[in-house]
Formats: C-alpha cells, structure tokens, sequence
C-alpha cells in the first residue's frame, strides 16, 4: 500500500486535509503553531484505490518549542512515504519557510511531489501564481481543503495509475495506550516500534494527537494507538488539551486493548484511579502496564507489595493482568503482546447453549437465589452472542428478582468455569415472556 505524506509549514492547513480525505477528525485543527507534533496515520481510499496517508507538524525557520523534533518526525515521514503533498496558503502568500521547505524536498530523489495551494476559495488560481512556479514543483493544485473544493481533482491526480485495490477490512489488532502525562507513553510506543516514532519529553503534554502506527509483532499484525496524556479537569483549560481529551475517548472506543500505564516512580494518585475509571466504563479488555521500573529500589517481596496495591486501589479491574516494565530500556516490554495473546484468546472462545445452561443450572443448585423484589430469580435457559468481549443472555422468570450480589455470583461461576480470568465479560438478564432486558455488568 503506497503512503503519502503531507508537509508545508504551520497553519497552511494539513491537518484539515488529513481530516477531509480520511473523511474523520482525527488530526486536531488549530490555529496555534506546533498542535500537531507527531507524524499521524490512517488508511484512506479515493476511487477504490487504498493509501496510506500521514499528517506531519509545520516545518519553520523560526525557533520554537520541538522545532527540532517535529523536523525528525517530518523527515522520517518523508522517508518512507511513496509521494509526498507540499501544501501552501493562497491565503499567506509564499514566504521564506515555503521555500526552506522547498529546498529540502528538492534533495529528495524518486518521489512524486504535488504541489498544492491551499485556502483558494476566495482567491483567483492565477493571483500568486508565479510565486508558486518559483518554487520549483511545476503546476500548482488550486483547492480548499476546510471547503472541500478541488481535494477530488489533487486526489485524482495523486492515484492516477495506480492498481486498483479492494478495501478490506484492516485485521490489524488495535491497542490504545492511556494515562497520566509523562508516566511513558510515548517512550512505549518507540520500545515497541524500535525508533522514535513518537516525541518523548519531559514536558507534560507533548503527544496531543492520538498517533496511529501499524507494526508486526511474532507475525502477527497490530495497530498501537498512543494518546494525549490525561489531565485533572480542573487543569484541562487550553481548547487544544480539550481536544486532546475527546481524541482519548475516541481513541478508547476503536481499541480492542487497552494500555493503562502507571508510573512506579511516583506515587500512584487519584487521577490514575480516574483514569482505571475510564477503562472501566469502556468495557473492553485492558492491561495494568507498571512503568519505570528500572527507577523502584526493589528486594524479593517489592512486587508483590505493588500488586497488592494496585488490586485494592483498581478493584473495579480486577479481571486487568498486571505487569512490570521498562520502557526507557525496554525491558520486559515482549510480556505485554504475551497477555494480549492470551486475552485474544479468550475473546474467541465460543460456548454452546447447552453447557452454559447445565452450568448455570449446577450454580443455582450450589447457591439458591437469594429473595428480591418480592420473588426469587430463575434463570432457565443461557446463550452466547455476538460482542466485543464475551456476552451472554441468561433467560429468566423475572429480571428485577436479580440481586447484584448473585448476578456478580453468577458471573464468577462463568469466569471460573471457563477461563475468563483477564477479560471482562456482559451478562443480560432477560425474560424469558418478553422482551425486557436488564443489563448487569
């Protein structure tokens, strides 16, 4: 699958046409200089021809905060991208970072650049039309990318005469990575990928963008996803760190894993607990990642005094595996994609109805149900259906008899009957003489 890569300077609007041709928001869109630091990912098609398209930060000559980074990144995007979009501004006119970046793409040999001239709505084709010959890159592409307008006729010319290719769905296995600043994130996502894909700083804040990186793993294929770090409410007070949080939650929603890392260096807080929170509420399988391990002093019994830790404050994940890494020096970093394939393993697992319902009618004779609502609950009949993680329907005479204690009882009993040890699992409790449906998780 070819890539294409998209680079100008700041505020010329890439990520706005990352978003247009992706056909979602993915890269944040802002006026502030710098938003986008890492290089972002996602697939894209344009007349049934499938790419690769990659959002890059604004190269400039002036100084500023991860000026040097952000080039790094844009320089790896350019590497291994097939062809590459240099967008301007019709709007800013060209102007010396236009053509510092028109210098280094020229050094570039074998690749397809396509000139295109951004924020044209308003402007005549030709108004600034020797300025963009000057930079070398031939005939320019007049479009508008917040509009739309002229994005089909630069991507037709981008495809042209490339094969034709079915979109299939990605079987890439997606993985989100979440949690507080600084507590390793990015430093993760390069231990895996082995190179600096991803900005690492000390400075909290720094990856604002959900980064997608597609990579192979003991041949088998997966997507990372590494997310903004997640701040107290009280300090989310920029609307970029507002946009960052909602790229969190989206992020969490695409994700069939979840990475929640805590620091072992610091004291594990109250905003890591929010944070568990939202895995919780997320209802996808996930794991307790211990970073910086490297920096605990540690004897025979320091891990089992954290583990013992983290199931009291994270009781509500009780069912998350708990790991011990570093990232920093990647250590320990393979166990990981180890409990992954185990709790891909337990995603699959398919129950018939008949040896649910033998076993749920064994746990009833074992523990009677307790009395609730006026009624005792029976449940005569269980199936498994189609879900994200295992789901199952348990037909009964009524479900507001269900006491929360023998429903946590009855989820136990199919946990350790089957092997559903480190994933959560639904439970619905439904009349067996309607349709009413009572969900207990």
């Amino acid at each position: 699958m070819q890539k294409i890569a998209i680079v100008g300077k700041p505020n010329v609007g890439k990520s706005t046409l990352f978003n247009r041709i992706i056909k979602r928001n993915k890269s944040i869109v802002h006026e502030t200089p710098g938003v986008t630091r890492d290089r972002i990912y996602s697939e894209a098609e344009w007349l049934n021809r499938q790419f690769t398209l990659i959002d890059t930060g604004g190269l400039t000559i002036a100084d500023f905060d991860f000026k040097e980074n952000i080039k790094i990144q844009v320089e790896y995007a350019i590497n291994e991208a097939d062809k590459i979009i240099f967008l301007v501004s019709s709007k800013d006119g060209i102007d010396k970072d236009d053509f510092f970046i028109a210098k280094m793409l020229k050094k570039i040999k074998n690749k397809k650049i396509f000139l295109a001239v951004n924020k044209s709505e308003s402007n005549k084709s030709d108004q600034f039309l020797n300025d963009f010959y000057k930079l070398g890159f031939g005939e320019p592409i007049f479009i508008s990318s917040s509009h739309g307008i002229g994005v089909g006729d630069l991507l037709d010319i981008i495809v042209d005469n490339e094969k034709s290719k079915n979109i299939e769905e990605s079987k890439s296995f997606p993985i989100a990575i979440i949690g507080r600043p600084n507590v390793g994130k990015s430093s993760l996502v390069n231990a895996i990928l082995h190179e600096e894909r991803v900005i690492v700083s000390d400075i909290a804040g720094t990856t604002r963008d959900a980064v997608d990186t597609s990579f192979s793993f003991d041949k088998k294929d997966y997507t990372i996803i590494d997310t903004a770090g997640i701040r107290r409410k009280g300090k989310v007070k920029e609307s970029i760190e507002k946009y960052s949080v909602l790229r969190v939650e989206q992020s969490i929603k695409r994700a069939k894993v979840l990475l929640l890392i805590l620091d072992s260096s610091e004291e594990f807080n109250e905003l890591d607990e929010v944070i568990g929170g939202l895995v919780f509420s997320a209802n996808i399988p996930s794991i307790i990642v211990v970073n910086k391990w490297d920096l605990v002093d540690k004897d025979t019994y320091t891990m089992n005094t954290y583990i013992k830790i983290l199931k009291s404050r994270f009781k509500f994940l009780s069912w998350s595996p708990i790991i011990f890494i570093s990232a920093k020096e990647n250590k320990r970093v393979k166990i990981i994609f180890k409990e992954i394939e185990k709790i891909r393993e337990n995603l699959k697992k398919q129950i018939s109805a008949s040896t649910l319902t033998d076993v749920i009618f064994k746990a009833q004779m074992m523990n009677n149900t307790p009395s609730n609502e006026g009624g005792r609950l029976k449940v005569n009949y269980v199936t498994q259906v189609e879900g994200q993680i295992p789901t199952f329907v348990l037909f009964c005479n009524n479900p507001k008899f269900l006491h929360f204690s023998y429903a946590r009882y009855l989820e136990n009993t199919l946990r350790e009957s089957f092997g559903f040890d480190n994933i959560p699992i639904t439970l619905y409790f439904k009349s067996k003489n309607s349709r009413t449906r009572n969900k207990e998780e």
